[in-house]
């Protein structure tokens, strides 16, 4: 049952409590280039969730073996594989999905989120821990970028997953499918996300006080 609550924590600190887009902000150029269409945040989120996972797992399984000294060549090593797998999916399953996201498949090796688990928790902590905090972080950046696609999509273009929504006669603000809309909703959409937490934390505290 501990174990299970451990488990449990580390999977929800990834989307909550260290949130990779909204709480730490890494991961900024994937974050502001792709979440112009929430197809596009999914696409990008769940190769990311894919490539954390297994790179997490992995590099925790080979802690004990690799000098702490080439410990960063053998994350490049490690990372580097998981995309190339994730890439390859991808092209072959989903060929628009690969043309849309262009470039930025391929640098998911250089995400700093990847490194940061990899370097901070993955490198310190036992495979299964890993790979929940992996998951964790992955579903945490994919919700949030897709979150931000989506309002971006809504707001600059009127669709939603490529659907009309938006009528005629409300026409869509096209900078905010723009690289400064994205720095303005990245901007607002953090503020609120962190004020809300801040308000959550506030009142956990008040309860524990109280109790």
């Amino acid at each position: 049952m501990k174990n299970r609550k451990i488990y449990m924590q580390t999977l929800l600190n990834g989307i909550i409590n260290e949130n990779p887009t909204f709480r730490l902000m890494l991961g900024m150029c994937p974050t502001l280039a792709i979440t112009t269409a929430a197809s596009q945040g999914i696409g990008m989120g769940l190769a990311t969730t894919f490539v954390l996972a297994g790179s997490n797992v992995v590099i925790s399984l080979i802690r004990k073996i690799v000098d702490e000294k080439i410990r960063i060549p053998a994350f490049v090593v490690v990372i580097a594989s998981f995309v190339t797998i994730v890439q390859m999916l991808i092209k072959a399953f989903l060929p628009a999905l690969d043309k849309s996201l262009g470039i930025y498949i391929p640098l998911i090796v250089v995400n700093c989120i990847i490194f940061a688990r990899a370097e901070s928790y993955a490198f310190y902590n036992p495979p299964l821990l890993s790979l929940f905090d992996g998951i964790g972080m992955g579903l945490g950046f994919t919700v949030s970028i897709t979150f931000l696609a989506s309002v971006r999509e809504i707001i600059g273009k009127g669709t939603f997953f490529g659907i009309q929504i938006l009528p005629d006669a409300l026409p869509p603000m096209g900078i905010i499918a723009q690289p400064p809309g994205g720095f303005l909703m990245l901007g607002l959409l953090a503020f609120l996300v962190n004020k809300l937490f801040s308000i959550y934390d506030r009142k956990q505290k008040e309860k524990e006080a109280n109790a």
